[in-house]
């Protein structure tokens, strides 16, 4: 049996609209649609949010059954909540990671979301420390592959300046391609971030997030360099995906300041945080937001307040949210309008303020933001496979971001232990 390797790349916020309106940035990726399977319009899941973005792309199943239905946790006394950074305690359903594991094939994964803890071969987390006693090193070191981290920090961590873009994205570039070279793993997790970073300080296509484009596209490039280099390039498929895309911004919606206003929390003064014992609680996912309410309060009353906010778009009740595979425990889903985004500050001189210039780099504060419905106009993610399994040349119009996993299953010979929402994506494969 013929040795197969897999290589996926996370391109954070690439869009269909990268690739179909500014492919002179991308020369890399160009190759590979031209020598490969371009599958054009990905539809994202809801919320579009990269943790559990992630997670169904790797699991195959949208985040009612995963259990990862936003990028940070329930905790509203918190300024900063934790995110959903533990594999073993977080997510429900099979990963290709683990299905891969058990199959006995190595695996790496590079800041890769919700792989903390995890059984992955060579793993670095995407983890940040949030409590005023830890550091970023013990955070790392408890959450990804002790050892190799060490080793990998000694080697390349002059690169990073903390997390800041695009320097971490160097750091985990680096580490990759070592990787890819010196240990040479059956499936490969690689996340890079700069570009969506770029998009939430800038905007969706100022000059920055072009920049970072054609930085993630040189990166690319060296990624399947560090293959040929290591003599696996012949064994290898590549796919070099989006999570979701971005949109513009300047407005912001805080309906916990409304529900403040309305007695059905109360705020902790000066914080913008509010007590555990709120009635009605609104958490973000930025272009969409959950609402929680406790027993005994009036739904419809709580909807129409909601509804009268400007810049709302649609009201999901909680059982068409379980419908859209969101999380089984909101009573509504709220999706803003294109260029207005929600927090969940409580104490705002506004329920609904404009983003001004003066207040860029302050938490929750941007020029770009996802999070949306996966049905807004014009807001598909994209997926390029490209590699010895793939037919070159060749295009898909229409695919869902569930069916990746099953179709990386595919590629590798593996098979989740039980079915999932998506299948693998028909027309990629050259037999």
């Amino acid at each position: 049996m013929k040795q197969r390797r897999l290589v996926v790349i996370s391109l954070d916020s690439l869009g269909f609209a990268d690739l179909n309106e500014q492919r002179d940035l991308t020369p890399n990726l160009n190759r590979l649609i031209a020598q490969g399977t371009w599958v054009k319009k990905v539809r994202g899941i809801f919320p579009t949010l990269t943790y559990p973005s992630h997670t169904s792309i790797i699991t195959g199943q949208y985040p009612a059954v995963h259990g990862i239905v936003n990028n940070t946790k329930l905790q509203p006394t918190r300024k900063s909540p934790d995110w959903y950074w533990y594999q073993r305690k977080e997510i429900k359903a099979a990963t290709l990671y683990d299905v891969a594991h058990q199959a006995g094939l190595k695996t790496a994964a590079f800041l890769w979301p919700v792989t903390a803890g995890s059984k992955i071969d060579w793993n670095v987390a995407e983890i940040f420390p949030n409590r005023i006693w830890t550091n970023q090193v013990l955070v790392s070191l408890k959450a990804s592959s002790p050892w190799f981290l060490y080793q990998m920090n000694r080697k390349f961590g002059h690169l990073r300046h903390g997390i800041k873009q695009p320097w971490l994205d160097d750091f985990v570039t680096a580490m990759a391609t070592w990787t890819l070279q010196h240990k040479q793993p059956d499936l490969t997790l690689i996340h890079l971030v700069d570009m969506d970073s770029m998009r939430h300080r800038y905007g969706v296509r100022s000059k920055q997030a072009k920049e970072a484009l054609q930085r993630l596209d040189a990166r690319v490039g060296r990624i399947i360099q560090a293959t040929r280099d290591a003599g696996t390039f012949d064994q290898t498929d590549f796919v070099c995906l989006g999570d979701h895309y971005q949109i513009d911004v300047d407005q912001m919606i805080h309906l916990n300041t409304l529900f403040a206003q309305k007695g059905w929390l109360r705020p902790i003064k000066d914080q913008q945080t509010f007590k555990n014992d709120w009635r009605v609680m609104a958490k973000t996912c930025d272009g969409e937001t959950y609402v929680y309410v406790k027993p005994g309060v009036d739904q419809d009353e709580i909807r129409r307040a909601i509804a009268g906010v400007k810049g709302i778009e649609k009201i999901y009740d909680g059982a068409q949210a379980v419908k859209l595979g969101t999380d089984p425990h909101c009573a509504f889903l709220v999706e803003a309008k294109a260029g207005y985004y929600f927090t969940d500050e409580s104490q705002r001189p506004a329920v609904v303020e404009p983003v001004l210039p003066a207040m860029m780099g302050q938490p929750d504060r941007y020029r770009g933001v996802h999070g949306y419905g996966a049905d807004k106009p014009n807001y598909f993610t994209t997926a390029v496979f490209y590699g010895p399994d793939i037919k070159p040349g060749a295009t898909v119009e229409h695919a869902a971001l569930v069916d990746e996993g099953p179709t990386f299953a595919q590629l590798l010979g593996l098979h989740y232990p039980k079915s999932t929402a998506g299948k693998p994506i028909k027309g990629i494969l050259r037999k």
